[in-house]
């Protein structure tokens, strides 16, 4: 009885190992726009998610018609610490009740996609970096025991909400709108708009003209180590560059928060080009003033920050 046992658990894993490797789930973020934390409905985070076979042999699953029984969302931040579930997923999850769902065949090289809003299924309250990728169960969900396939890992982008106050400054782009894009303007207007973007905490345009990976090269340490990682690494290194300096962990100058702010000189050529500044940075009986020297260079018409100065010009 117990070599019976042992010999059809062993077949069931030579079958679950051969269904994971022929059946393949792809991730990719729906019609890419700004997301805020918050707001399930009017900012929601839509995913495409596409089930395929690469297998010879026809494929089978089931799909329920609640998606919540046909996968999960893992969705961790910059610390590797996982986002909670929402109530409603806990819910259905923790209730008994009829599951229904549909057979679904797929030949081999056939292909089939629906779009899940992600915040249905976790809870994202924070503005930051995180990084999600999707477990999709076959047979539908009852424990997180049963037999998963585990898609590719997606880089999310959550922007502190928008206040009121910032659109009288910086033209920002409505929620549904597309990711904004650089446009091909002046290196002095580049360097105003940035500043502005930081005074008002608008990340999205803080790093609209920024070359995140010469920012990050700056530091010799990061460089030898970002030199020396795989592209997905690479990637990854970015995204937690870019997290870092949200939260002002690292290069504080160039995201320190000016009361004031002038444009003192713009040189430029064709390729290369410095903006130099004086900014005023407040304190309770104080201002204290410094010079930066912003250097940008143009690719494909768009000038971008590449490395910065600061210098120390005393208090007033």
């Amino acid at each position: 009885m117990k070599r019976i046992l042992v010999t059809i658990i062993a077949c069931f894993t030579v079958f679950a190992q051969s269904f994971a490797q022929d059946l393949d789930i792809s991730v990719k973020l729906h019609n890419k726009t700004m997301y805020y934390p918050d707001s399930v409905v009017d900012n929601p985070v839509y995913v495409h998610i596409t089930v395929a076979n690469k297998g010879s042999e026809t494929l089978r699953f089931k799909l329920a018609d609640d998606r919540m029984y046909s996968l999960d969302f893992n969705v961790v931040n910059v610390k590797n610490s996982p986002l909670p579930a929402t109530d409603t997923l806990i819910r259905r999850r923790t209730t008994q009740q009829t599951v229904y769902f549909r057979e679904i065949s797929l030949e081999s090289g056939e292909e089939y996609s629906f779009v899940e809003n992600l915040k249905e299924y976790v809870q994202i309250n924070e503005p930051g970096v995180y990084y999600m990728d999707v477990v999709f169960y076959p047979e539908l969900y009852k424990s997180k025991l049963i037999s998963s396939v585990l898609s590719n890992r997606l880089t999310l982008e959550v922007r502190p909400s928008p206040s009121a106050a910032s659109s009288s400054i910086v033209t920002v782009a409505p929620v549904t709108a597309e990711i904004l894009q650089p446009e091909a303007i002046s290196p002095d207007k580049v360097i105003e708009q940035t500043i502005i973007a930081r005074q008002k905490s608008l990340w999205d345009q803080f790093f609209l003209y920024m070359d995140i990976e010469q920012m990050l090269l700056r530091d010799p340490v990061r460089s030898r180590k970002y030199r020396a990682s795989s592209a997905a690494d690479r990637k990854r290194m970015l995204d937690n560059y870019k997290a870092d300096l949200m939260q002002t962990r690292i290069d504080g100058d160039v995201v320190a928060i000016p009361e004031r702010f002038v444009i003192d000189k713009t040189v430029y050529t064709q390729t290369e080009g410095t903006v130099t500044t004086t900014q005023w940075f407040k304190y309770d009986n104080f201002y204290e003033k410094k010079k930066y020297v912003y250097y940008v260079r143009q690719r494909d018409g768009i000038w971008q920050i590449y490395d910065y100065t600061v210098e120390n010009l005393g208090t007033e």
